[in-house]
């Protein structure tokens, strides 16, 4: 069935205490994506964000991010008081996530939630049915307050070998409430977020999901398993993860994150890449898995470099790895970000593997070279995106084009006035043969520069802030894109 969707982080809905949350700001999201018609919220990764706030930086692959806990529900809950919410300044501007005062505020309120709530027979079944991942990561969280937020390969000795000796100290430091306070914000997370899934799935909206294909080397699945990795016998990477350089990046991107160790993933059926993706199942409908091309080639850079400029290709796992995940996930969902240095290797493995891949048209009206982007080399197997978060907003976009790929972006879509240029271009990634079109929330506000979510490879501290305006997504905005929806046949029904 053809159809369509909105791509919108939960950060960047509008409401009172720095951050959009998982309350009623996101169920009358859902609301307005039912009304225009859309049947996808496509989200990023919804896991803790760690250096450079970074959804893609996470701590913990199972765990969710506390930020997003919505507290206005606590307080309806009696687990919150309205005064104390209100004696905190949460952000500078409404428009933008200030991570520094989320940082410094938000544990403290979620303690005072902790300190009402006390044991129940919810939260204990919670605790036991996620006891996989759980006391790890409550473990590791503990530590790193016991050591002032330093990374686990700062800590001592003793704790930063994973281990009894390791998760005894946590408990020893914060003891059981202090534990227990890390498995109460997941209980809240989980809790809040199933009830919003659910209340998307009653107005048949699927949600989209992210899954970045690294972790970082500050993480609770490196600490515990660094044998999936490839790291040295002091527990430093031998190599670590990025892009070379490119027309866009002289320099490439260094992303810093450790590289798995294939071959030991691969002698138990790749188990850890299977529950990972399971736990993504469970919260998403549809899983992204970034940088797909790095299963076919991945680019090692040496540890210690600054650069991403020495670097080379290394075999990935390849199909192998994608025969593990048929049969150990035979029923979950997939889209393959096949975007970058694309190889007819990497193209095949794609084919390979039946999962769809991404087309953007940002990047497809350069004559200069040929495009696999121009919509009439798309296949319906593919999704069609204006742009995703680590791209220009399509106003952006349109203001600072150079003049040859604009005459072809004008001359193939067919564009009329210039403030009609970005919803022109939403109609041509909806008259797509894709079987799926993404739309950039800020693309349907038309709104420039101010709108981008993330400049990829760098530290900016613009990057992940951008929040929408409250009241913007009016029913009139809903009918404009519920028009042009069902007029290319992606209202289903």
């Amino acid at each position: 069935m053809r159809e369509s969707g909105i791509l919108m982080h939960i950060t960047s809905l509008p409401g009172p205490y720095g951050v959009g949350t998982m309350g009623k700001h996101a169920f009358a999201f859902v609301d307005f994506l039912a009304e225009a018609g859309q049947h996808c919220w496509q989200i990023l990764p919804l896991n803790p964000t760690g250096f450079g706030d970074s959804p893609y930086q996470s701590c913990s692959t199972f765990a969710g991010n506390h930020y997003l806990i919505d507290l206005e529900l606590l307080t309806e809950e009696g687990l919150l008081k309205q005064e104390e919410l209100e004696e905190i300044r949460w952000c500078i501007r409404d428009t933008k996530v200030d991570y520094g005062l989320l940082y410094a505020n938000r544990m403290a309120v979620l303690k005072k939630a902790f300190a009402r709530h006390g044991e129940t027979e919810v939260f204990a079944r919670f605790r036991a049915e996620n006891d996989s991942w759980l006391p790890d990561y409550a473990a590791y969280m503990g530590l790193k307050e016991k050591y002032g937020g330093k990374p686990w390969y700062c800590w001592p000795e003793e704790a930063r070998r994973y281990g009894a000796d390791a998760v005894s100290i946590a408990w020893e430091y914060l003891g059981y409430e202090g534990i227990q306070f890390h498995c109460f914000t997941q209980y809240l997370f989980f809790r809040q977020w199933q009830a919003l899934r659910a209340y998307a799935h009653e107005k048949e909206i699927r949600i989209i999901g992210d899954v970045p294909i690294y972790v970082p080397l500050d993480s609770v699945e490196v600490w515990k398993e660094p044998r999936m990795f490839q790291l040295d016998e002091n527990l430093n990477p031998k190599v670590v993860a990025g892009c070379p350089p490119d027309a866009f990046t002289a320099e490439g991107q260094l992303w810093g994150n450790p590289i798995y160790d294939w071959d030991a993933m691969g002698a138990d059926g790749y188990s850890w890449w299977i529950r990972r993706l399971a736990a993504a199942g469970n919260l998403y409908d549809v899983v992204r898995l970034d940088h797909f091309r790095g299963l076919e080639s991945y680019w090692a850079i040496p540890y210690g470099d600054d650069t991403a400029k020495n670097g080379w290709w290394v075999k990935g796992p390849g199909k192998d790895f994608i025969r593990a995940l048929k049969q150990g996930l035979p029923d979950l969902k997939m889209i393959a970000e096949d975007l970058g240095y694309l190889t007819e290797e990497v193209l095949e493995l794609r084919d390979f593997s039946g999962y769809p891949g991404m087309k953007v048209l940002q990047f497809a009206f350069d004559p200069r070279e040929p495009s696999n982007y121009l919509p009439y080399t798309y296949t319906r197997n593919s999704v069609c995106y204006t742009g995703t978060h680590d791209n220009m907003t399509m106003r952006q976009w349109f203001d600072t084009a150079d003049a040859v790929v604009m005459e072809q972006a004008v001359s193939y879509m067919n564009l009329r006035e210039p403030e009609d240029y970005v919803w022109d271009t939403i109609r041509t990634a909806l008259a797509s043969v894709s079987d799926l079109a993404i739309i950039q929330m800020q693309d349907v506000l038309d709104i420039g520069g101010e709108g981008r979510m993330n400049f990829p490879g760098t530290l900016s501290d613009s990057n992940w802030t951008w929040r929408a305006n409250d009241g913007i997504m009016t029913p009139g905005l809903a009918k404009k894109l519920q028009k042009l929806t069902k007029l290319y046949g992606r209202c289903g029904g």
